[in-house]
């Protein structure tokens, strides 16, 4: 009887309370308001920034931030055209290269992006720096950061909203809160479900598309990653990912669609 109520519960607090992913369409728990999570996603990456050393190699510094700023409008266009512009509001978005070995990359919820110098010689050049920040970004998009952070209010406490976890249980809640951006973790955002990494694949390439790069890139930089993966340590930017054969089986299947988005510039 008790599961029957539980059941009835997380499905009407699912149906009051969600959302929907940009591109894809899937309805998402949405408990937690932007407007919450952005300040806290803010300090941490400012916390990153003054613990780690910035790149000092200017190619590759300007990869990423030409990439970065080239999918931020294509972000903002494709938002504007579909209705979808106050989704955007508190962005601040920011695009920077950590000195670092590790192959890895992360985007914050309200656009703030890492990249680590250890990812730039599979990314191989802008193409590839596009490919990798389309899809971080796509994350933060499609809010897969606030979804977490629903699911977890309602998985460890059972309670629908921010305040009332902060009234019950603070330390979990707080602990939640900064999972649901990465904090806590030396490398930035956590590993995603699969669902999430497919979306985040799925929406990266209309993004990269629309930027002007070409997404048959796309397969081509996972091919290169899963090369670089073949040792005894996968990088970790493999490691908390799909492996590279299903990713661009899956990549190959949406291309149809990007490609109506690609304008090369």
């Amino acid at each position: 009887m008790i599961k029957k109520i539980i059941v009835i519960f997380l499905l009407g607090l699912f149906l009051y309370s969600c959302a929907t992913v940009p591109v894809t369409g899937r309805r998402q728990l949405s408990l937690v308001p932007n407007s919450e999570i952005l300040p806290l996603s803010y300090d941490q990456y400012s916390q990153v920034l003054k613990e780690n050393k910035l790149s000092d190699n200017q190619q590759w510094t300007a990869m990423v931030k030409n990439a970065g700023e080239r999918i931020k409008v294509a972000v903002e266009q494709y938002m504007k055209q579909k209705g979808l512009s106050d989704q955007l509001s508190g962005y601040s978005w920011e695009f920077n290269l950590i000195e670092s070995e590790t192959v890895n990359a992360w985007c914050m919820p309200g656009g703030k992006v890492a990249f680590y110098t250890g990812i730039m010689p599979i990314c191989k050049d802008e193409k590839g720096v596009a490919v990798v920040m389309g899809h971080e970004v796509a994350h933060a998009i499609a809010n897969h950061g606030r979804e977490r952070m629903s699911e977890g209010l309602v998985a460890n406490l059972g309670l629908s909203s921010l305040s009332a976890a902060m009234g019950q249980n603070p330390t979990m809640t707080q602990q939640l809160l900064l999972q649901s951006v990465g904090i806590g973790t030396q490398l930035g955002m956590l590993s995603f479900s699969r669902t999430h990494e497919s979306e985040a694949d799925e929406i990266g390439l209309i993004f990269m598309a629309m930027a002007g790069y070409d997404p048959r890139e796309a397969p081509k930089f996972w091919e290169r990653m899963s090369a670089q993966g073949s040792g005894q340590r996968p990088p970790e930017f493999l490691s908390t990912h799909p492996h590279p054969e299903t990713r661009i089986a899956d990549l190959n299947k949406s291309m149809e669609e990007a490609l109506k988005y690609y304008k090369p510039q």
